[in-house]
Parts: C-alpha cells; structure tokens; sequence
C-alpha cells in the first residue's frame, strides 16, 4: 500500500486535500469517485529517506529520452505478442539497452513486478520517465486483456508526437543557428572593428552622424560595461523565466505565441494534433473518456488548450457533450476538431474521427514546417542584408566628412 496526497471537489463544488492509502493511483481514483468526489490532483507521498534517496539517484542517473520509450512500448509489445512473459520480456529489454539509467528503471520496474504489484502500478513508480498517459493506456491494456494491443497504440501514439516535435523543432533550428551567427559577428565588429574605425573618425574632429553614434555607444557598452550587460541580460532573462512559470505569465504568454502570424497556427495545429492523437489512443486502449480528458490536458503544453480540455471534462461529467465545448472554443481548437466530434458523438465513432483528425493536422503541420523553411531564409538573407547595409551606411557616412575636412 502507498500513501497518497490528493486534492479533490465534492459535489457541492467544494475544493478539500486529504491523505489516504490505496494500491495505486487507479484505485485511489476509483476510492475517490465511489465518495462522491472528484479528483483534481494526486501526488504520492514518500518517507522523508527516501525521498532525499530519490533526489539523489535522479540527479545522478541519464536522461531517458522519448525514442527510448518509444522503443519500449514498441519491442515490449512484440515480445508479448510473441508469448513471451511480461517479466522475461523487461528483462530482454533492459539487457539490450546501452541507455544505464533506462536499464536501471527497467530492472527497478521489473522488481516490484515480482512482488506481485500490476505493470502500470509499476510504472507509476517512475512518474518522471513514464508519463500519465502511458501508465493509463498500459492499465487500460492489463484491465482489458490486451496489453500487448495497447503498447502498440501507444508506441504509434508516441511516436507520432515525437515525430511532430521533431518537425517543429528541425524548423525552427536553421533560424536559430543564423541569429546566433550573427549576434557572435556583431559583438566581435563592436569589440574589435567599430572602436578603430571610429577613434579615426574623433581623432580628426569628423562630425559623426546620428547612426554611427549609435554604433559607438553600442562599442563603449560592451567594451567597457561587458560584464554588467551581461549581468543585465541574465537578470531579464530569469525575470522573464520566473514570470512565464506563473499562471498569468503563462497565460499571456501563450496567448501572444497564438496571435503571431504563421507560428500561431502553426502552435494551434500541433496542439490540435496532439490533443486528438492522444484522446483516441487512450479512448481506444479503453480508458474512459473523463480519464482520457484529464491525461491528454497534462499532455498539451499551452495553457489555454488545456482550458478547453479541462472544461470538456466537466461537461461530460455533468452529461454533456464534447463537442458543443469544443464549438464554443474555436479560436483555440479549430472548427474542424469540433464538427468531427460532433459527427464521432452522434455515430459513436468519436475516437476513429479523432484519429482523423490527428493524421489530417499532422500532415498539415508536416508542411507548413516545410514551407516555413522556405519561407525563413529569404526572410534572413534580407534582415543580414539590412544589418550589414546599416553598419556599412554608419561607417561610410563619416569619410565622406573626412573628404571634405581634407
């Protein structure tokens, strides 16, 4: 038995936190619903030892990355479906994997197994690594009798989040390099060239004009207050961290990211993606459609999205339907999400039109990452080209008033 801090709403709307023992996260969720409540948070509590053992060993320990889930869910799935047992099959797996901290989790994994404890309960243990919604679709599988069915969904399911971040990412990355390039070259000409070129120029009494003093106070602040600048910037740097970790920073800040031209619906696409891939695995794994709810709004990164998950959740809860949240919510979700589940409700088809849906705005983000590509490097080729004709213009404009001194 574990302990369990968990935050919960009763029927008349009241919010309470309270302590309790249970088997695992599912069955303090079932413990909660048969009181009449409703399950806001969980957090497992451990002893004060182990918790400062657990710091410890997470702080030494590797990164598991998502191609390595990826990669457990897919193989251990096959194996399963091969005939092999559940704990020869870790065993294989965690044998095979070059990844130390991986290996480890599968072996700790494994060992609770013998003990007699479920896979998901298993894997609970490890909240860092797996995620809210492997736990559940790896449930969902052992309750129905599928498991290995549901380690397949989920390997595509994840995969194919994966894949998307890694399109978003790959476009993003080409513009990043340059604007490091260049802000490199520019603090080296600042540094090295401007300050020559420009004690010329007062050295002979040239009248310098508006741009090129600019260029000079630029110089003289790098040159002579560097380290304070810098100081300045990692300042403004973690204000603006701490502030965008605040609900309404996040707030705000996500809503801007959904305004800008082209990236908002870009982000808007994605989450949608992400949003409806998630729900039909989990739906179709067989975990209920308010679980599914509450797993895929810890899933989507923006806050307002999660907003509209979250509302739906109530919604069905009170007997509504997902779509009409979905209809009053388009300028988050699309149109396109909540016409398809209006369709899915009413054919009792909603997770097969989700999966549509996910495959209709991955492609669709698929392309505009490609087209974005595009789109971005003449886009930088012309902002160098302003950069370099500004510096050339501000150190050119003073010789001419050499000339005519001479």
């Amino acid at each position: 038995m574990s302990k369990f801090i968990f935050k919960a709403k009763k029927k008349n709307g009241e919010i309470y936190t309270a302590e309790k023992e249970a088997a695992d996260r599912y069955d303090l969720y079932r413990i909660i619903r048969e009181g009449g409540s409703e399950v806001i948070s969980v957090k497992e509590k451990h002893s004060s030892v182990l918790a400062r053992f657990d710091i410890v060993a997470s702080f030494f320990s590797g990164k598991v990355k998502a191609i390595d889930k990826i990669n457990i869910a897919r193989n251990l799935g096959s194996m399963l479906e091969a005939g092999l047992p559940l704990s020869r099959a870790l065993g294989v797996i965690a044998k095979e994997n070059r990844n130390t901290s991986c290996k480890n989790i599968l072996v700790d994994v494994n060992r609770y197994i013998d003990s007699g404890q479920t896979f998901a309960s298993a894997l609970s243990k490890h909240p860092k690594v797996f995620s809210p919604l492997f736990v559940s679709m790896v449930h969902a599988g052992e309750q129905g009798g599928n498991l290995a069915e549901s380690l397949h969904a989920l390997a595509i399911q994840m995969e194919s989040t994966y894949q998307l971040e890694r399109r978003i990412h790959g476009a993003m990355l080409y513009p990043a390099v340059i604007m490091g390039v260049m802000i490199l070259a520019g603090v080296s000409m600042f540094v090295f060239v401007v300050p020559t070129l420009l004690k010329t120029f007062l050295d002979l009494s040239v009248a310098l004009p508006p741009t090129t003093q600019l260029l000079l106070l630029i110089s003289n602040i790098i040159r002579d207050h560097g380290v304070l600048a810098l100081l300045v910037i990692i300042f403004l740097y973690l204000l603006f961290s701490w502030w965008s970790r605040r609900q309404s920073g996040r707030a705000l800040l996500h809503r801007i990211v959904l305004s800008i031209p082209i990236v908002g619906i870009l982000v808007q696409e994605a989450n949608t993606a992400r949003t409806a891939r998630t729900l039909s695995s989990l739906m179709k794994s067989g975990v209920g459609i308010v679980d599914s709810l509450d797993i895929t709004s810890s899933v989507v990164q923006n806050v307002h999205f999660k907003e509209v998950l979250l509302k739906a959740r109530t919604a069905i809860s009170k007997g509504e339907t997902m779509s009409k949240v979905f209809s009053e919510n388009t300028k988050i979700y699309p149109i396109f999400m909540s016409e398809m589940l209006d369709v899915g409700e009413e054919t009792g088809k909603v997770a097969d039109m989700l999966a549509g849906v996910a495959h209709y705005y991955e492609e669709d983000v698929e392309q505009k990452t490609k087209d974005m590509s595009t789109i971005i490097e003449p886009f930088l080729i012309v902002l160098i080209g302003v950069a370099v004709a500004f510096f050339a213009i501000s150190m050119i404009a003073p010789m001419y008033s050499l000339v005519n001194v001479i």
